[in-house]
């Protein structure tokens, strides 16, 4: 291990991070090693860290001095945020702005920093087709990310600015599972209409960001948006009829329906599924398939992620 370079992942033990892990200590041959980075090294997941070789430190991104002593001596950092632990676009581009610093400050020679369009480029404030959240952007979750880019350029820190999208294990883990309506049958419901949503396996999100950190220079300074599929909400209902074994339907509703659920974040979502609507064509052009699977050959595909996974995905 001493010859192999050393990267540090924020998130280890999240769908992100611990892909990157994950693919790195399982290229036995590579030129890496993982550092795994965790605010609970007692976690239950931190053993499986640890038990695939991986070197696991404490780190909160909330805690500059220790992400800067995380960082020391890493040839390169994976910095991701979570947004959904506490909703707060704020806290999250503080994070990214001590991720940042941390790794400018330790000399990190490659970070990827995973991002996401900022729709205020594509929807000022004053378009009133989408409304306006906490007074100053779009689709928070979105937003927070893609205004932190520039923290990593204004400091000089090499970059690849990894763009995502759609976790496909939202399925299991986030509510967009298929859900039975009054007459009992299954079905999906987003505000998409009947265009396509890029998405894809989280596993695969790290995997395409080992493939990057293998690549080097090629990748520095560059916007990589990647996606396993671009698929309409029909085309997904048809793969989770196929892997369930039961007929799933798609409802397409409008936003402001989404908006009415009311669960915690709704109208960012609502949001957001309006975003993917409509730039549709426009973000499964960019986030590119093929690039994707060029990064990582082991893409997978909805259908081939639902042969593994459609028994986790809960009914109702």
């Amino acid at each position: 291990m001493a010859d192999k370079k050393i990267v540090a992942v924020v998130g280890a033990r999240g769908a992100q991070g611990g892909g990157l892990v994950r693919a790195i200590m399982a290229d036995k041959d590579g030129p890496f090693t993982a550092r795994a980075l965790t605010r609970d090294i007692r976690a239950e997941k931190v053993k499986e860290l640890r038990a695939a070789g991986a070197e696991v430190v404490a780190a909160d991104v909330d805690n500059e001095a220790s992400l800067a002593k995380a960082f020391a001596g890493a040839d390169a950092a994976f910095c991701v945020t979570f947004y959904w632990a506490h909703m707060s676009p704020d806290k999250e581009i503080a994070e990214a702005a001590a991720m940042a610093r941390a790794a400018k400050n330790a000399g990190v020679r490659h970070v990827i920093w995973s991002t996401l369009e900022d729709t205020r480029k594509f929807v000022p404030l004053s378009d009133n087709r989408m409304p306006t959240l906490m007074g100053k952007y779009k689709v928070p979750h979105f937003d927070a990310k893609g205004e932190s880019d520039h923290l990593f350029t204004d400091l000089g820190v090499p970059t690849t600015f990894l763009v995502t999208c759609a976790y496909w294990d939202n399925f299991i883990h986030f509510g967009w599972g298929p859900k039975p309506g009054a007459d009992g049958k299954l079905a999906i419901a987003f505000p998409i209409g009947d265009k396509k949503l890029a998405g894809i396996a989280a596993e695969d999100i790290g995997r395409c960001a080992y493939g990057i950190l293998k690549r080097g220079a090629e990748y520095l300074g560059k916007r990589v948006a990647i996606a396993g599929e671009c698929l309409t909400g029909a085309q997904m209902a048809s793969a989770l009829t196929k892997a369930l074994g039961r007929e799933v339907l798609f409802n397409a509703i409008e936003p402001e329906v989404y908006r009415s659920f009311g669960f915690p974040g709704a109208d960012d979502l609502a949001n957001m599924f309006q975003f993917d609507r409509d730039f549709s064509d426009e973000l499964c052009r960019t986030h590119s398939v093929e690039v994707s699977r060029e990064l990582n050959p082991a893409l997978q595909t909805l259908a081939s992620w639902l042969a593994v996974n459609g028994k986790h995905i809960p009914l109702g």
